[in-house]
């Protein structure tokens, strides 16, 4: 396949650049400023674009069968995920190229807690509670574009950190997934895995989806 990478040079983006290259896919890594050092492997292609112009995602994304985000804009700057999904959306509409979006976690519902999200609990912490909103945002974008956008949101376990694949993982809707012990993790190499899979197989259309240990 032909897949399209926004926020390729990122700890998730990077991920998923690599998965996707190992599975023998043809990979285009946006990235804004080439001149930069961006760590991606050399058989990526890289162009140049920014998310948030529908004019850049359109003609980045001609020609190819999916466009992959996983774009998070610097703290202080949520406000620039908003504008980058809407973006992304109105650039990929009415093409046929499916767009996946790899989100936030804040959004799903604990379990046994009556329908409350993770980012309304009181234990939440403060530090990231402006992006978890913002991430909440994002959602309700995609789940608001209608039929014109071919659109999948995958929302990782509430830990999310470098570590390793191991291909083994449980996927939920949206409900976070927690272990025996309550917790709720998975690493930025198999969350790059479950994005993969879904892009190979699609089972989760206009539609979020979680992924967890």
């Amino acid at each position: 396949m032909r897949i399209t990478v926004f926020g390729a040079t990122g700890n998730v983006g990077s991920r998923v650049v690599a998965e996707a290259l190992a599975r023998g896919h043809e990979v285009t890594a946006v990235v804004r400023d080439p001149a930069k050092p961006h760590g991606l492997p050399a058989t990526a292609a890289l162009t140049v674009g920014d998310a948030g112009d529908p004019e850049d995602v359109t003609r980045i994304s001609a020609g190819q069968d999916v466009v992959i985000t996983a774009t998070r804009p610097a703290p202080g700057r949520e406000h620039e995920l908003s504008v980058a999904t809407k973006g992304l959306l109105a650039g990929v509409a009415g093409t046929g190229v499916r767009l996946l979006a790899v989100g936030g976690a804040g959004s799903l519902t604990v379990p046994g807690a009556g329908g409350t999200t993770l980012v309304e609990t009181p234990d939440f912490p403060a530090e990231i509670r402006s992006i978890a909103l913002a991430c909440s945002e994002q959602l309700d974008l995609y789940r608001a574009a209608g039929e014109d956008v071919d659109w999948t949101y995958l929302s990782p376990a509430a830990l999310l950190e470098p570590g390793v694949r191991t291909g083994r993982f449980r996927l939920g809707r949206d409900e976070l997934l927690v272990d025996a012990a309550g917790d709720s993790a998975i690493s930025m190499e198999d969350l790059a895995v479950a994005l993969l899979d879904e892009v190979e197989q699609p089972a989760h259309r206009r539609s979020r989806f979680t992924a967890a240990y």
